[in-house]
């Protein structure tokens, strides 16, 4: 699939907020294409969007606190032939309005991109009521629903294109606070497919988002214990590449997800779906546990709820253990 160049990108290691790279690449694909409006719900300072309404505001369309009136006025203009981009808080463009994107954009497979915010315990400081860890769960069980979560600056400069590409109903994650560059500008990102990070032999290791980072780091920290680690990014997490992933799983014998999202229903319940019916292996899920979250630093907060790369690593050190109480190591698994 043919992605729109961008103007400009981020060096490796540059910690830079996915919100402003999303604003950067609305106002980039703006200039080239002009099949697509914005819709803001009075946030667009919160979710990276504002550029757009200065550079374009002939193209954008402000319905206020009002998510509901906003999702049903996308399905409307959708059937038009026009591409609304929704731009919102996760809470609010995925419950709030959750029955007006179910019922009248995803069952009639209308073109609307939800593209949201604050989302998981890197929200931070705006607290538990903002911190959306539902919204894979939610949005991924929804029929007609591409689901896309973008780990860095240079991802969603591509993945913005890239949901006006995809015909019918997509979701995309937009995370808040900055984010260190892992991907190269030149990688290229398609719906379905992940991407391999970095190779290894003992135990996969399949993340997404700002956990993508610490996983790639996790993996460090156990190559100096001699563990190897395979690091996946599901970029797309629906439709999930489940032949990357199968693979990955033959060759190591084990899988640890990361997400900063709630372990029900996320990343991790579509990888052990995609192993349990295909390849069954040791499966470790790293996630916030069945809880709300609170307001904080959002390292510290990683770190509280579990989901950093100290817990991915401790993750990887149980999976291996599961095998070694067994007797035998964890890749005997390996084409059974």
């Amino acid at each position: 699939m043919s992605l729109a160049s961008v103007d400009r990108s981020w060096a490796l290691g540059e910690a830079v907020s996915l919100r402003t790279a999303f604003g950067q690449a609305l106002c980039e694909t703006a200039a080239r294409r002009e099949d697509f409006v914005l819709l803001d719900a009075d946030v667009a300072s919160g979710t990276g969007a504002k550029p757009f309404l200065e550079r374009f505001p002939e193209r954008t369309i402000q319905f206020g606190i009002a998510e509901q009136n906003l999702m049903a006025a996308a399905a409307g203009l959708a059937s038009t032939g026009l591409i609304p981009v929704v731009s919102t808080f996760a809470v609010f463009g995925v419950m709030r309005a959750h029955e007006q994107f179910r019922t009248a954009v995803a069952y009639p497979r209308r073109g609307v991109k939800l593209c949201c915010s604050h989302l998981g315990v890197d929200v931070g400081p705006d607290g538990a009521t903002a911190q959306m860890l539902e919204d894979l769960a939610v949005m991924r069980s929804i029929p007609n629903v591409t689901v896309l979560v973008p780990a860095d600056a240079n991802a969603m400069l591509r993945a913005f294109p890239l949901t006006l590409e995809t015909e019918g109903p997509v979701y995309m994650r937009i995370g808040r606070s900055p984010a260190p560059v892992i991907h190269d500008a030149s990688v290229a990102f398609a719906v379905g497919t992940a991407i391999r990070m970095r190779e290894g032999s003992d135990v996969t290791i399949v993340a997404a988002g700002v956990t993508i980072a610490r996983a790639l780091d996790a993996a460090e920290r156990l190559a100096a214990e001699g563990i190897s680690c395979e690091v996946l990014d599901a970029f797309s997490v629906k439709p999930l590449d489940e032949a990357t992933i199968l693979a990955s799983a033959a060759r190591t014998g084990g899988v640890v997800t990361a997400e900063d999202h709630s372990v029900i229903g996320g990343l991790g319940g579509a990888v052990a779906e995609t192993l349990v019916r295909h390849h069954p292996v040791p499966v470790e899920m790293v996630g916030v546990a069945d809880r709300f979250g609170r307001s904080g630093d959002p390292e510290k907060l990683a770190a509280h709820y579990g989901v950093d790369a100290a817990a991915i690593a401790a993750a990887v050190h149980r999976l291996l253990a599961r095998g070694s109480r067994s007797g035998q190591p964890i890749r005997r698994y390996i084409n059974e």
